[in-house]
């Protein structure tokens, strides 16, 4: 059986070598057992040495296969570049900064011979902040009420697929992609374990808050239309409270005659009324922005430089 090694790889020189020696020690342990492996790089448009180390490693392993694009896509283009390029019969995606463990490899080919087309890494919280890991329960709960799909806390992209998952997700041809819930849309037998979280080897991460942030914000909006609903119901209720307001206002002018009007009400009104429909406004802007992208239809990356087959994205 073939393996793919996917890794996206972004400002990764000093990690990089290290990596793969890592991966090429387990790809040895595994060629007794019947399982050869190659390894695909993906660039996603790093400004540092990465591609260099990559043509470096490519001229000492054949089986080193890499793509580079012309600028940074961000990782969801580096990902689908990594799974068009990969040719395995099972693909495994994980980071190449080690905080994905190179030895679980050798974990995740055993549940896979035992019948599972997907085998998911999920790692614990342990020596995570107390502030992240309540926030992240916290959004996952919240997200799992809202989205179409399950999303696990603790799994990410650190994952092995068989082909038929492979081949389904690239079925998938949206521009605004969100991985984690991709995989978990085209289903299939998976199973799950456990890893302790391990430090980053060496660099600094490029996820800040504002990425997380957005990137939160795509996981709640690529699987449902619920926030749309929810602008629907809030308007029916803000219509049946003003009709409500309406009728108690025109019955206390009955009785007790017209009163000065409250300043302090109205203004309240006023302002809490325009910041709902501002925020209305930023919902369907959202998914009209989505609209937006994926009817222009444009290449989700460019290639600079690869050492692989060319695809569909690549420049003419």
């Amino acid at each position: 059986m073939l393996i793919s090694i996917v890794a996206p790889c972004y400002n990764e020189q000093d990690v990089l070598a290290r990596f793969h020696e890592e991966v090429q020690k387990v790809a040895e342990e595994l060629l007794p057992l019947g399982h050869d492996m190659e390894f695909v790089y993906v660039d996603d448009g790093s400004r540092d040495r990465t591609l260099a180390v990559l043509e470096e490693l490519a001229g000492r392993d054949p089986r080193v296969r890499y793509v580079s694009f012309s600028r940074n896509f961000g990782k969801e283009a580096a990902l689908l570049a990594g799974l068009r390029h990969a040719s395995g019969d099972s693909v495994i995606v994980m980071d190449a900064d080690l905080q994905h463990p190179p030895r679980l490899i050798k974990r995740m080919v055993e549940l896979r011979e035992q019948g599972h087309d997907q085998v998911i890494a999920r790692r614990t919280r342990t020596g995570d902040r107390l502030t992240r890991t309540l926030t992240a329960r916290l959004y996952y709960r919240l997200v799992n009420r809202l989205v179409d799909v399950e999303l696990v806390d603790g799994v990410g992209d650190f994952r092995l697929l068989s082909r038929r998952v492979v081949d389904a997700v690239l079925e998938l041809t949206e521009y605004n992609r969100f991985s984690k819930g991709l995989f978990a849309w085209v289903g299939f037998p998976s199973t799950t374990f456990e890893y302790h979280n391990a430090v980053r080897e060496a660099g600094r991460s490029s996820w800040n808050l504002r990425g997380l942030l957005n990137y939160g914000l795509d996981g709640l909006l690529s699987f449902n239309n619920r926030p749309l609903r929810a602008a629907l119901w809030l308007g029916v209720t803000l219509l049946l409270c003003a009709g409500v307001y309406t009728a108690w206002i025109v019955g206390a002018a009955l009785v007790h005659g017209v009163q000065t009007p409250g300043y302090v009400t109205i203004i309240t009104a006023v302002t809490a009324l325009a910041g709902v429909q501002m925020v209305m406004l930023g919902v369907i802007g959202e998914y009209t922005g989505r609209i937006y992208y994926e009817v222009k239809g444009r290449p989700h990356f460019l290639v600079k430089a690869t050492n692989a087959e060319r695809t569909k994205d690549l420049i003419p």
